[in-house]
């Protein structure tokens, strides 16, 4: 049956329950200032969170300085804000000469991954409040010093793993602390994804004037290895070991982090993962295109983990399989209960209470942008002293921890263990 909650009353319920789940922070600007928010990163993630920061937080923000180090970026996202901001931001080709201009208020870092770490810290140093794009970091390493020094900088940062700000993972929440579905041990979580023949997974479009001569190449390796100028690399970067993770931090870590807060988990004790390239086999992509993880955490609770770029039948979503109800979240935009059934000797046997539960269907079409939206506001919200941050860095960093002991079990083909009062990982 159809839930009989009204729209409102389900937003204020969630928003009640993200509120009362983060850590307090404390005011850092006046109650009422707009704030200046400085991109690092206009590509495909940051143009889009531009937008989602229009649409959502008008009212407190307004983009002031946009930073790329390829051109076309950098103008795309000039007029972006010009468009839907009335307003002509400063442009840099260095983060380091946007994080310079006392005005900037706040940055967001939409850069590949390997950059997170080095503009985060030097974000941080440069005193300015932080979205910052998930994984938290390249290494569980540098995630730790990341973490350390936000911490103790006092400004308010947001990791952008928007699941925590969408209302039904909110709803899932409670109703696994409701006891709906009774005790939990088991998490199935997938992300399957396809695409044509002569459209790889994540070959993302090479702008036609991409040149080394509009494209800062030396900005873009960072830390990385050198290498001669790739295109490919460069604007494909989720494919390359040296720029990314593949699927376990571009994509397993946003179902483990939401499998951890529905559940009231933190961070796995082991991991066993495998895959491999058996889709693309005629490219150079470093990444696995078919990958599956096995997490076993402390208190006897398990994630099955399984992605592959070449079937969509199944899509994206996550089983939270209780001993008396399983709840699926779906496509970030449908949520659905079913109570368990129990039969002995051919008969239903179900108990009362369980019996008595009705199935919950809901759909929001649209939900994720209402998430991302969400999230960005919560940030704003907390700088000014109004709201709680939903996924500060200590919370980033067990969400990229799942997602780099895959990394480290497939890479290595061996068993990875997690000493979280070491903060150590090792392997078996």
């Amino acid at each position: 049956m159809q839930d009989d909650l009204s729209r409102r009353s389900f937003m204020k319920r969630t928003t009640s329950l993200a509120l009362a789940s983060a850590p307090a922070v404390l005011p850092v600007l006046g109650a009422n200032d707009v704030l200046n928010v400085g991109f690092i990163g206009a590509g495909g993630r940051g143009y889009y969170l531009m937008e989602r920061l229009y649409q959502g937080s008008k009212d407190l923000a307004r983009i002031t300085a946009v930073c790329d180090t390829y051109t076309g970026n950098l103008e795309r996202g000039k007029q972006r804000v010009q468009t839907m901001g009335g307003n002509t931001p400063k442009t840099y080709e260095d983060h380091h000469d946007l994080l310079a201009d006392p005005n900037v208020d706040v940055v967001f870092i939409a850069t590949p991954e390997h950059l997170h770490y080095p503009m985060f810290i030097d974000a941080i140093r440069a005193g300015k409040n932080i979205y910052s794009e998930k994984p938290l970091a390249h290494t569980i390493e540098q995630g730790e010093e990341m973490v350390r020094e936000a911490e103790a900088s006092g400004k308010v940062v947001q990791i952008g793993t928007q699941n925590r700000s969408n209302s039904l993972y909110i709803r899932a929440k409670e109703m696994v602390a409701e006891g709906m579905i009774g005790d939990i041990h088991y998490v199935r979580a997938y992300w399957y994804r396809n695409s044509l023949d002569d459209d790889p997974a994540w070959r993302y479009a090479i702008p036609p004037d991409a040149s080394l001569a509009n494209t800062d190449w030396k900005k873009f390796l960072g830390p990385a290895p050198w290498r001669p100028f790739d295109k490919q690399r460069y604007y494909q970067w989720r494919l390359y070991w040296d720029y990314s993770g593949g699927i376990s931090t571009d994509l397993l870590v946003h179902q483990t982090d939401i499998t951890n807060f529905v559940c009231d988990q933190v961070v796995p004790a082991s991991c066993v993962a495998s895959g491999g390239i058996y889709r693309w086999t005629h490219d150079d992509r470093e990444v696995p295109d078919c990958f599956s993880a096995i997490y076993e955490y402390p208190r006897q609770f398990h994630i099955n983990y399984s992605s592959y770029f070449g079937n969509v039948h199944y899509g994206y979503g996550e089983n939270f399989m209780g001993n008396e109800g399983t709840i699926e979240v779906l496509n970030r935009s449908e949520l659905h209960f079913y109570p368990e059934v129990f039969r002995r000797g051919g008969k239903d046997a179900t108990p009362a209470k369980i019996a008595a539960r009705k199935e919950v269907h809901m759909s929001l079409p649209g939900n994720d942008n209402r998430a991302v939206e969400a999230h960005i506001r919560n940030l704003f919200e907390s700088i000014h002293g109004k709201a709680k941050i939903v996924a500060p860095p200590r919370v980033g960093q067990q969400a990229a921890i799942s997602g780099h002991l895959a990394t480290l079990s497939f890479r290595n083909n061996k068993k990875t263990y997690w000493n979280d009062e070491q903060r150590m990982y090792s392997f078996g």
